[in-house]
């Protein structure tokens, strides 16, 4: 997938913000591989509600996990709070620490 933090234009935003939202959006791999995801988590979800489990942790990574990965995470959370009613835990390491 493209990378915005090997560009100058990206080095002080990450994946919450418009700038990086309107980079990522417009690559047709990145809508590609987040459709993969939701068909794969979806599967998971509901095998896990069927047996019971309380909890599936889902992560994210990529070079400096700031741009591509925080993107990811809150396009997968904002889809699986509109399919599921589930609780969903949000964190971004590199964002947080």
């Amino acid at each position: 997938m493209p990378n915005p933090g090997r560009l100058a234009a990206f080095i002080n935003v990450n994946g919450n913000d418009k700038k990086v939202i309107n980079f990522l959006k417009k690559y047709e791999i990145v809508n590609h591989f987040l459709t993969s995801i939701y068909r794969i988590i979806e599967l998971a979800v509901e095998n896990y509600r069927e047996r019971n489990f309380t909890d599936l942790m889902i992560a994210f990574g990529c070079t400096g996990g700031q741009h591509r990965s925080v993107y990811c995470a809150n396009q997968l959370a904002n889809y699986l709070k509109k399919k599921f009613t589930i609780n969903i835990e949000l964190e971004h390491l590199e964002l947080e620490g």
